[in-house]
């Protein structure tokens, strides 16, 4: 985005002390339109990203359920709701009914803090289009999604089931993995915003994007986000190829939507949490904000609030058309190895950078001295030395080492370790008292018995 100047840059910036102070109608009716905005953008995404494959694939994509198929996601929610519920036996209950709600409760949560527009005034009531905001506003978003990887965990954990438990412990690393580097990507942000209120840093972004003065964090956010929604290519904690559909294998009808909600608000999620840190926020782009003086004053900001969210939106859908899944041990290594490391000198240079700035150095020679050699550095490091010491790509690929174990190479003959397949979900406390019902003897099937029974008098 260019500097914003004269009446273009005009827009009413609320504060924190504009919160707060609402009735509480107006509270109640702040609540059901973000829930409302939520939910439409749900279902507007889910077609979206259907027929954006689709055109991607050469394919026709959703045709048939309302005008040109758009009514499609509609039709696919009520379905699933009135869906027959399966429950396994082996289930943990009351963790089973409670593991959607962990997941779906938070996304929504999260979205409180979002600014969508200026002050503007509702039935005379003059206020902030915005739900609330604190000092420590963002912090909201990473409590939120932290909060919802509770119930991906415990949805593989209760259903009982081999496949839904590595799901879920999947989603726990890949949670704490790129939670890290999610977390350092926005703290060059703070320190340039000189604050972690939302509104406060849409405000210091009217003349510059923190996208462009601070692309190394944009960069490191936008993949960090795609790990921790778990969407492609990191969609590893439900990869069917291996796990059937991971953590939710075991569940169907009205609990499975509410995954499958939650996945979708969280992808709106960080897609409006990217729009408010790095891309203005809710002001106009380049050029609209330069030719129309309106543009940043009145309703209008919610029109571009929306379609930046839903051009982060696009870049989910557009990972998902091209790029194929990581294989696991690459996805930590690239958290690891990559992203935090990253994350770790860009802040020291930021740190550095406006220290120097404050204390009277130029600016472009603080770029030509500082950037350049890091960047050259970077640039070595990644593309010219040769990684951990392992021939060039020209060479022959057989001298990579042979992992020995039980479930790694020495079993399969392959350079790369495989899961075992001995694998025993922990069971329940409440399944513990159940003792296996014996059988009388005589009383077997025939059609039900193996050819080589296995030994005892159980079933």
């Amino acid at each position: 985005m260019m500097p914003l100047s004269g009446p273009a840059a005009l827009a009413t910036d609320p504060t924190l002390e504009d919160f707060g102070t609402d009735p509480f109608w107006l509270v109640l009716l702040k609540v059901v339109g973000v829930f409302v905005f939520l939910v439409a953008m749900t279902l507007f995404s889910i077609v979206f990203e259907r027929k954006i494959v689709a055109y991607m694939q050469s394919r026709l994509g959703p045709n048939r359920t309302g005008p040109r198929g758009y009514l499609q996601s509609l039709a696919d929610g009520l379905k699933l709701a009135f869906k027959e519920e399966i429950i396994p036996a082996l289930a943990d209950k009351p963790v089973y009914f409670l593991a959607p709600i962990l997941s779906a409760v938070p996304a929504f949560l999260a979205f409180c803090v979002m600014p969508l527009g200026p002050m503007v005034s509702i039935f005379g009531e003059r206020t902030p289009l915005q739900l609330t905001d604190l000092p420590v506003g963002v912090l909201i978003v990473f409590a939120c999604s932290s909060l919802g990887v509770y119930g991906i965990v415990l949805s593989g954990w209760s259903s009982g089931s081999t496949y839904p438990l590595l799901g879920g412990l999947r989603s726990a690393a890949q949670m704490i993995s790129y939670e890290i580097a999610m977390g350092l990507s926005l703290v060059a942000v703070f320190l340039y915003a000189n604050t972690m209120s939302t509104s406060g840093i849409v405000a210091a972004q009217q003349d510059t994007w923190y996208a462009l003065l601070l692309f190394p964090s944009f960069a490191i956010y936008v993949v960090a986000v795609v790990g921790e929604t778990n969407r492609a290519p990191f969609d590893l904690p439900e990869a069917e190829s291996e796990l059937v559909g991971g953590f939710h294998t075991e569940y169907s009808s009205l609990k499975f939507a509410l995954f499958f909600l939650a996945e979708y608000i969280n992808m709106v999620t960080v897609s409006a949490l990217a729009t408010t840190l790095f891309l203005g926020g809710w002001r106009a782009p380049f050029p609209i904000s330069t030719v129309w003086a309106g543009a940043n004053s009145g309703w209008w900001p919610i029109l571009w609030f929306t379609l930046k969210v839903v051009g982060g939106i696009f870049v989910f859908v557009w990972l998902r058309g091209t790029l194929p899944r990581f294989r696991y041990d690459q996805f930590m290594r690239l958290g690891w190895k990559v992203l935090v490391p990253a994350g770790l000198v860009w802040i020291m240079f930021i740190g550095a950078f406006s220290v120097l700035r404050n204390e009277g150095y130029d600016t472009g020679q603080l770029l030509l001295y500082g950037v350049l050699p890091i960047a050259v550095l970077i640039i070595v490091i990644t593309y010219l030395l040769p990684e951990g010491g392992r021939p060039a790509a020209d060479e022959d690929e057989e001298a990579l080492p042979v992992r020995p174990g039980r479930h790694g190479a020495a079993a399969t003959g392959t350079p790369f370790p495989t899961p075992p397949i001995d694998l025993a979900v922990p069971p329940s406390p409440r399944l513990r008292a159940r003792q296996p019902v014996p059988v009388p003897a005589g009383t077997e099937d025939p059609d039900l018995i193996d050819s080589d029974p296995p030994t005892g008098e159980t079933r």
